[in-house]
């Protein structure tokens, strides 16, 4: 009798050209992507080599970890404090890309968009394909059933000249959402709901499924979100297998299959997800009816409460290391035990990011703000995860929306994300849809509360961190 597999090792094995020893595996690589911070390196030292890339029509290339944002940008236009640097990064993807033929959105393609935005949107990637990117994110894309990871500037090399990339293989873990979600929780409180529970660590080693109940009844971009910070718990890989929820969302994106090439695509994915009795090497169980909305207060994101809870006393802490680290990110976030996280100020709220920027993510923002202002004391920034989001939005006036309330309404892009944010961010206090709270990560002494759209809007209505659930109703 067949041993049944998981979704993972269905996908894996699909891909495997040769066995290395040692639990290291030649994997076939079917889609490169390549942004214009990490890949114009990549293909400058490919060329350097003198070699060309093996199949150009394997390589999508964006314009979007360094380009300006802001409303009115130029094709060439950095973003503010990215230095000249990033200019000669924008142009040297470009020619790259027109020299080799790759698939390039340029600055201003109507396409254009955050990578792991872009990726899924345009069906590029696919159920059962592996995907890598030089970006630590690009697990996102494992929410349409993609087996995606992040790679470094030489791994992107390699996978240009030769398709195929060696890989450890991972244990692994799957994540039961049971239960259905309570009103006003979203699928970021899941996920921050689950680092809190198990660690920022946990997924060292591990290929992560999420499952549940919960799960499938999510929309793809909920997924898409899920699998986006499971690197935020050292997992590299994170996915959703795909069901009927997943064709839905990608028939008749422009890169999906067409007439029959899609009846036979459809049915190999239906092939793909895990059978029952399969076995993991790691399995927790996640109660949905337990998750309020959450947000971080320290520099992790294992570092979360509900938005109705208080600033933890490190003093409580047994474990000497851990307290350490609790003082040194109370000090940081200059917070006190204790204090009631929803009577914290707020200076900035900040809607982005390839975590919570697409178009529902953006809609629920919006429910939150109609008829409502932002505060007087706080800097509002919206910056859609695409152009293709952007132009949607627009066309349902969600746009008048945003800046009616206060909020400032920008062109797609990483934008403050990162270190982008510097010249804005810097030194004061923002509420975020992004993925990382680390120290200096939004920009130099910014302290950063990550929560889901509801709870940003509702913060920015407010002046301080907000239960978006007391503003609606």
């Amino acid at each position: 009798m067949t041993k049944p597999r998981t979704f993972f090792e269905k996908v894996w094995s699909d891909h495997v050209i040769a066995d290395l020893g040692d639990d290291t595996y030649l994997l076939q690589i079917d889609r490169l992507f390549l942004h214009e911070m990490s890949g114009s390196v990549a293909i400058e030292a490919l060329e350097q080599s003198g070699r060309k890339p093996a199949n150009p029509k394997q390589v999508y290339t964006v314009i979007d970890h360094v380009i300006a944002s802001r409303p009115g940008r130029g094709p060439d236009e950095a973003r503010p404090g990215a230095g000249d640097s990033a200019v000669e990064m924008i142009r040297a993807t470009r020619r790259q890309s027109h020299t080799y033929g790759f698939t390039f959105f340029d600055s201003n393609d109507p396409r254009q968009g955050i990578v792991h935005v872009v990726s899924p949107e345009q069906a590029i990637a696919l159920p059962g394909l592996s995907l890598v990117c030089g970006d630590s994110h690009t697990c996102t894309v494992g929410g349409i059933g993609a087996l995606a990871w992040g790679i470094g500037s030489t791994e992107c090399e390699h996978v240009l000249a030769t398709q195929a990339l060696p890989q450890l293989k991972p244990k692994t873990m799957r994540v039961n959402f049971e239960g259905k979600l309570p009103p006003g929780v979203h699928a970021k409180d899941m996920v921050l709901a689950l680092i809190g529970k198990i660690g920022a660590n946990a997924g060292i080693g591990y290929a992560v499924e999420f499952a549940g109940e919960a799960v499938r009844s999510l929309p793809v971009e909920g997924r898409l979100t899920l699998c986006n910070m499971a690197i935020e718990f050292s997992a590299k890989y994170g996915f959703v297998p795909p069901d009927d929820v997943t064709y839905a969302y990608l028939k008749g994106r422009e890169f999906a299959p067409k007439g029959e090439d899609w009846d036979r695509a459809v049915a190999y994915w239906r092939t793909l997800p895990t059978e029952p009795g399969a076995v993991f090497d790691n399995e927790i169980t996640i109660d949905c009816a337990e998750i309020t909305p959450q947000v971080t207060w320290g520099t992790s994101p294992q570092h979360v409460i509900s938005v109705e809870g208080r600033v933890p006393d490190p003093a409580e802490t047994t474990d000497a290391g851990t307290r350490s680290l609790v003082e040194r990110a109370l000090g940081y976030v200059g917070l006190t035990p204790g204090t009631s996280i929803g009577d914290v100020p707020i200076d900035v709220a900040y809607i982005g990011s390839c975590t919570n920027a697409r178009i529902s993510d953006l809609r629920v923002a919006a429910t939150v703000l109609k008829g409502r202002k932002v505060s007087p004391n706080v800097l509002a920034i919206c910056v859609p995860g695409s152009s293709v989001v952007k132009a949607e939005a627009e066309a349902e006036g969600l746009d008048k929306v945003f800046r009616d309330a206060g909020f400032e309404w920008h062109e797609s892009g990483c934008a403050m994300c990162g270190s982008g944010g510097a010249d804005r961010l810097g030194g004061r206090r923002v509420i975020s849809t992004t993925n990382r709270n680390f120290e200096g990560r939004q920009g130099p002494q910014t302290r950063t509360h990550l929560a889901s759209p509801a709870t940003v809007a509702a913060s920015a209505i407010a002046g301080r961190i907000a239960d978006a659930r007391r503003i609606t109703g």
